[in-house]
């Protein structure tokens, strides 16, 4: 505790009795703490000054992702619902609950997707930050609302922080789950789109030979 003078507002030594600048006579009144609060320190002041300009940087990067494409229009934005409705309806509810509330739909590349090369045509994610860009072919080659879930759900293994191999995996996995199944969509295009990369990037469930195609998945 230090003695601060009431009439000159100097901050004396503890011991003193009169103030050394004025000579005021300095009572037990008027201690006051040496020690600055935690919070008004320079240190922690300069960390919440870093960690919000941080923070300002990491917004602003996200709203340029989102405000640099364009949104969905009320078509796209229905069959995209009743795809994730169908993921709630097969038991996905994780997956669904972050597509329908934590994530922001885009119907064409941002300012980042635009600079890389895409994986392919249906749709991109950005991790993160739970941007999930729809490209035309989304809208055109499903045959239905559950070939949609299936592109959507892998994307929503992305938005989970996993990787392509991890994601193919995942769907092709839980295709009967799903209801996508061979019997009915061997021929779709989607169905042989992503057998071949599910097959490119987890080739170990590829390699029974007593199944169609070697899939060690199939029962």
């Amino acid at each position: 505790m230090n003695k601060k003078c009431d009439q000159c507002d100097l901050i004396n030594h503890l011991s003193a009795w009169i103030c050394v600048r004025c000579g005021a006579a300095l009572g037990e009144s008027e201690n006051i703490s040496s020690k600055r609060g935690f919070l008004k320190s320079g240190l922690v002041k300069r960390a919440l000054v870093c960690v919000a300009v941080l923070f300002g940087v990491v917004f602003a990067f996200y709203f340029s992702l989102v405000l640099s494409a364009d949104s969905l229009r009320p078509p796209e934005r229905a069959l995209v619902s009743s795809a994730i409705t169908h993921l709630e309806q097969t038991g996905f509810n994780d997956e669904a609950f972050l597509l329908k509330h934590l994530t922001v739909f885009r119907a064409n590349d941002n300012w980042l997707n635009a600079s890389v090369e895409k994986e392919n045509a249906y749709a991109a994610t950005n991790f993160p930050f739970e941007i999930v860009t729809l490209y035309p072919d989304f809208f055109t080659y499903p045959a239905d609302d559950i070939e949609r879930a299936a592109i959507l759900l892998h994307e929503a293994k992305h938005l989970q922080g996993k990787d392509e191999r991890e994601a193919y995996e995942f769907v092709w996995k839980n295709r009967k789950r799903l209801g996508w199944t061979a019997e009915a969509y061997r021929r779709s295009v989607i169905w042989r789109e992503i057998r071949k990369l599910t097959k490119e990037y987890s080739p170990v469930l590829f390699v029974c030979d007593f199944n169609e195609f070697g899939d060690c998945t199939e029962r």
